[in-house]
């Protein structure tokens, strides 16, 4: 898939879906693995009460505390926070979209 297939295709789904919040990320990581909240929230070093308002997303995570849930899960600290900074982006009623890229 070239490069503008692939764009049209994210902006169709986005058009459909919205953009995938930090906490919809987690829950859908959490069921795919079958781990319930309690041992989700053991893993991450969290309450479970905490781990819940992330996941229905009452509750924003900073860019610092993604990374951590990344590295705890051993998962690719940029996606986490790519996440992070899109729902803090959203909740400022800013449009666009978050893109980490690498520096030289």
């Amino acid at each position: 898939m070239n490069i503008k297939n692939k764009s049209s295709a994210k902006a169709a789904i986005r058009k459909i879906t919205g953009f995938i919040s930090f906490g919809s990320m987690i829950l859908s990581y959490r069921l795919s693995r079958e781990i319930t909240q309690v041992e989700m929230a053991e893993t991450l070093q969290i309450s479970k009460q905490d781990l819940c308002n992330i996941e229905k997303n009452r509750k924003l995570v900073s860019v610092e505390r993604a990374v951590s849930f990344a590295k705890k899960l051993k998962m690719p600290e940029k996606s986490f926070a790519k996440y992070a900074l899109q729902d803090q982006l959203n909740k400022a009623g800013l449009d666009g979209e978050v893109s980490i890229n690498e520096v030289a």
